[in-house]
């Protein structure tokens, strides 16, 4: 068999992480065509497909998923003994890649990241958001940020925003048509806007009062998966969003937007940094973690 440079793993590596030419291009800078050719040649040299490829789907074959269980560990192994390195300097630096959803990313994540790169100006934050639940060390990510109570057992979590909680919000025009629901239950025979999960599963809006909790699954002639997206709608009588109240504030000051069924939605757990527990921790990430403590605590 001929020699396999460590560079041809690395390219094996982010194809087998992602399942996406396209996508392990843009981590790369290079080109899936030019991605694709290199794969290719690796195969040929070591004399076996490592990828089941169409035009729809990669998978790995099972020689491939044998490879990937081998190889990683010892890439991560390479990548943590040069992540020691930055202990030598005055200030960390590389790549942190971090994971969240949409509305994570929009409401806490951002505006803390653009602060730490201003600290940190050696630091390339790669930030991924994806509203299904991701395995940080699967999916090659330093860290993540979730809803506390969303998180693994063996995750180590830091929480990085207030306590929060989502409200139920329409149009004065749209309570001109129907009448305001005085209970949860009322919203099963009023026009809302559903939100989908990666799944495909619709999401049934929760609320609780003195000990009573409920799950509303709602109908409605708009279905989104970005809750981000909301509001807009919701704001022009399509129907009742249920949406971060971060999201609605100003809309909700001026009148744009009112707010029903207030004493049913209570404010939970906010959202948290988390990251592998059995993992050495990288410079870069324990530097953003020590920034995202100190900006939670007062003065």
């Amino acid at each position: 068999m001929k020699t396999v440079a460590a560079a041809d793993l690395a390219i094996f590596l982010c194809i087998a992480n992602h399942l996406s030419f396209s996508r392990a291009a843009v981590e790369l800078g290079l080109t899936p065509s030019a991605l694709s050719h290199a794969l290719r040649a690796l195969e040929t040299r070591l004399g076996i497909r490592l990828f089941n490829r169409t035009t729809r789907s990669v998978a790995l074959t099972e020689a491939g998923a044998r490879l990937y269980s081998r190889v990683k560990p010892a890439f991560r192994d390479i990548d943590d003994a040069l992540e020691d390195l930055n202990s030598f300097r005055d200030k960390p630096s590389g790549k942190l890649r971090i994971t969240a959803g949409r509305p994570a990313a929009q409401l806490v994540l951002l505006p803390l990241a653009s602060r730490f790169l201003a600290a940190y100006p050696d630091v390339r934050l790669d930030i991924v958001t994806d509203d299904a639940l991701v395995d940080v060390v699967s999916a090659g990510f330093d860290a993540g940020v979730r809803f506390g109570e969303r998180l693994e057992a063996d995750m180590v979590s830091l929480a990085i925003g207030p306590y929060m909680r989502s409200v139920v919000v329409g149009s004065a025009e749209f309570f001109q048509r129907y009448p305001v629901p005085q209970k949860p239950q009322d919203l099963q025979g009023l026009p809302c806007i559903r939100h989908r999960f990666p799944s495909g599963a619709f999401y049934r809006w929760e609320f609780a009062r003195g000990g009573i909790e409920l799950e509303i699954d709602v109908d409605g002639p708009l279905t989104l998966d970005d809750v981000g997206l909301m509001p807009g709608p919701a704001q022009q009588g399509v129907g009742l969003a249920y949406v971060f109240e971060e999201l609605v504030k100003d809309q909700l000051a001026d009148g744009r937007l009112v707010q029903v069924l207030e004493d049913w939605c209570p404010y939970y757990p906010g959202l948290h940094l988390y990251y592998p527990s059995r993992r050495h921790v990288p410079a870069t990430l324990k530097a953003f973690i020590e920034f995202a403590r100190n900006a939670r605590e007062p003065g």
